[in-house]
């Protein structure tokens, strides 16, 4: 046997057990996925009925009100988060700034704490006599406790809230590590030509960290379209399914509610379908090549 024979038996036999796994735990039950979506019943009585599931997609009130909320989230916190994000990291890039260090650890924490711990703190916050509804009184901005998790928008922006918390710091370092890698000899150049901050960012960060921007703004879309932890934490996708994520009402089809698996499948293909469609069309719209 020759050495590049041999190299590439080496090379197989590390592949192949991977590969293997990835198939057993990850692309088998995509595919399981998909034929249950076109069958209805339980265990034994499961039969074909082709896209009757799918159709059901088009008269049930509660998944367009399940798939509006998540709209509804992806206008209102992703713009927010991708625009704090630079602005935090294009401050935090800064050699000047003081405990630099200690400012990028305290934003990107977030990431790195368990949503039911921080789900209950914000619920502790956000209560009629929680820590919010008391500083607003003290300020004399509200007139009487407002019931952030009672009332349908309240309860949205709540959520966009704990959202942009959360995730802020994680897009912050990738913008971060972008920033390290523009030539400062570019900024250099512009503020002697007489540019001021703001033209800098607007002319120069922003354009270079294009392609990053583009990242993160795909990865949150596909997060918040599958967003489920603090709807269900937080509100329960309450008040009256007000705050209700597609993929909380597909946990509830399957361990809830009488178990609709083959329904609650189609719902999941739906929602693979409008994500891929739309890091599509931010590709189409971002990438100029």
């Amino acid at each position: 046997m020759n050495l590049t024979r041999r190299r590439k038996i080496i090379g197989w036999g590390f592949v192949i057990p991977a590969t293997i796994l990835i198939f057993i735990f990850y692309f088998y039950p995509i595919i399981r996925a998909f034929i249950l979506s076109f069958q209805t019943g339980m265990g034994a009585n499961m039969k074909f009925t082709g896209l009757f599931n799918y159709k059901r997609l088009f008269v049930d009130s509660l998944f367009k009100r399940s798939l509006s909320n998540v709209f509804i989230y992806l206008i209102l916190q992703v713009p927010l988060m991708i625009i704090l994000a630079l602005i935090l990291a294009n401050i935090l890039n800064d050699k000047s700034l003081k405990f630099r260090g200690f400012f990028r650890t305290a934003i990107f924490l977030p990431c790195a704490t368990s949503l039911v711990s921080y789900a209950i703190i914000f619920r502790s916050m956000f209560a009629l006599d929680g820590f919010v509804n008391t500083i607003l009184m003290n300020l004399s901005l509200i007139s009487r406790p407002i019931n952030w998790i009672g009332q349908p928008w309240t309860a949205r922006i709540l959520i966009v809230i704990a959202l942009t918390w959360r995730w802020t710091g994680y897009n912050m370092i990738f913008y971060l590590a972008g920033l390290q890698n523009i030539d400062p000899s570019v900024y250099e150049a512009a503020k002697i030509d007489g540019a001021s901050a703001f033209t800098r960012f607007r002319k120069i960060t922003i354009p270079l960290l294009k392609p990053i921007i583009l990242l993160t703004t795909i990865m949150s879309t596909n997060g918040t379209l599958q967003l489920f932890d603090e709807t269900k934490n937080l509100t329960d996708g309450g008040p009256a399914n007000a705050t209700l994520s597609v993929s909380q009402y597909i946990y509830r089809l399957s361990f809830e509610y009488v178990p609709r698996f083959g329904y609650a499948a189609a719902i999941a293909f739906i929602i693979f379908i409008l994500v891929a469609v739309l890091a599509f069309m931010q590709m189409k719209v971002g990438d100029q090549r």
